[in-house]
């Protein structure tokens, strides 16, 4: 659907613009041929041919069952043009990244799977990968993630209301412990289709059904026939508790075993399968608790790193000749939060304090007291009064159910953002393949 005259002139100035320059050129057989406009912009075929060669790379690592070529560069190439419309309204929204942002991110990711940048680099470009088109996806990545967050996340809130509903309709908070690994296929169909379009979608979703249930590969027909965004990773969902699945197929799920295919499944999105894929359960979540105290010493212009240890040095020796801890953070230290209750932070859990203090915290025994610590509020002297081990499931599982709604809310809202966005949009295609 075109929006506006307007769009439709800027669409055909650019194609006749692209047309006249390679006739004029005189190179028009070497000038990549568009495959489809989509808005204001085009997909060359040479990115479509790229990003066809990535994800045939990655379904041959999964070891998963290659669709045929058509089938494969149809799935791809919707994907492409949700991922210009994204970038597009990410532009004019504003939404950038900057080189800082971009290298701290990718560094972040070779942190998480041990390996130095030099390591990851050599890593990335051995899989056929250039490092330059690796950070040029993750930047795409981020930004899209960013559009998502300002259209949707601020959108989405969850309240105890909902998660005290959820424990009551969905049984015990202990149900939580259970993880589903689930597959998905979505056959979508649009918000003002037809009734008969309507008719054929879920004609097509039986027949999958049947098909599935016979015994077909779930990840090869979600490859081919899937209109999720997951579909290229044969519709795996990963790993997720029942407060992390969207709640048109909880009550569904909850009754399937390994293996059980579901559906078809009606949503506005379309018609939906489900395939439990593998489940297992979680042990109960046992957390240590820290009672600690400590003294605070900030540097400024008049006290720099050493005076700050040596006044910590100096305390520590009078704390071991016998003077009370907790008169001396009362009298000494720089946060005075702590100070009028003799430098007592209470009973802490892991993630409550910043992770320098925690490390040194963590490797004292009781009535221990540390060395000076450096952290980015000054210097520490840390002593641990005591610890418990406490069963934290209950608030654990609450706020596990509380992010998990939160993000089946997201997911849902994302799907339903994106399908308008994709109808919405003026795209055409140029392929006799597709």
């Amino acid at each position: 659907m075109i929006k506006n005259s307007r769009m439709q002139k800027i669409i055909k100035s650019l194609r006749w613009m692209l047309i006249f320059l390679a006739m004029g050129q005189g190179y028009a057989e070497t000038l990549d041929r568009i495959v489809a406009i989509v808005e204001d912009d085009v997909i060359l075929a040479r990115d479509l041919a790229r990003e066809e060669a990535v994800i045939k790379q990655r379904i041959a690592a999964s070891n998963s069952q290659m669709p045929p070529d058509y089938v494969l560069r149809k799935q791809v190439l919707e994907k492409m043009i949700i991922d210009k419309l994204q970038r597009q309204l990410a532009e004019r929204a504003g939404v950038t990244v900057s080189e800082e942002m971009l290298n701290g991110s990718a560094e972040d990711i070779a942190q998480r799977n041990r390996m130095t940048m030099e390591q990851f680099r050599a890593e990335i470009e051995s899989q056929g990968i250039t490092y330059k088109a690796f950070l040029e996806n993750l930047r795409n990545e981020i930004i899209v993630n960013q559009l998502r967050a300002r259209e949707i996340g601020a959108r989405v809130k969850v309240t105890d209301r909902e998660i005290d509903h959820y424990i009551e309709t969905q049984g015990k908070i202990g149900d939580q412990a259970i993880q589903y690994h689930l597959g998905h296929i979505l056959l979508a169909v649009k918000e003002n289709a037809s009734a008969s379009d309507v008719q054929k979608a879920q004609s097509k979703a039986n027949e999958l059904f049947e098909k599935l249930n016979a015994g077909q590969d779930f990840s090869e027909t979600a490859i081919s026939q899937s209109n999720d965004a997951n579909a290229l990773k044969g519709g795996d969902l990963g790993w997720r508790t029942i407060a992390d699945i969207p709640s048109l197929f909880t009550d569904v799920v909850k009754d399937m075993k390994r293996g059980d295919v579901a559906g078809p499944i009606r949503s506005p999105s379309g018609f939906h399968i489900v395939k439990m894929l593998d489940v297992k359960g979680v042990d109960d979540h046992i957390i240590t608790k820290t009672k600690v105290r400590h003294i605070l010493i900030k540097t400024n212009e008049l006290v720099d790193d050493n005076e700050a240890r040596k006044r910590l040095l100096a305390l520590r020796a009078r704390i071991d000749d016998g003077d009370d801890f907790a008169v001396l953070a009362r009298s000494h230290s720089d946060d005075k939060g702590s100070a009028i209750k003799g430098g007592l932070l209470d009973w802490v859990s892991p993630g409550d304090l910043v992770k320098p203090f925690e490390e040194a915290m963590a490797k004292l025994g009781v009535n221990q007291i540390s060395e000076p610590v450096q952290t980015q509020f000054g210097w520490h002297l840390i002593q641990v009064l005591d610890r418990e081990n406490k069963d934290n499931s209950t608030e654990y599982q609450r706020n596990l159910v509380r992010d998990a709604i939160r993000k089946r809310k997201i997911e849902e809202e994302t799907e339903l953002w994106m399908r308008r966005l994709r109808d919405e949009a003026y795209v055409e295609i140029y392929d006799d393949r597709l």
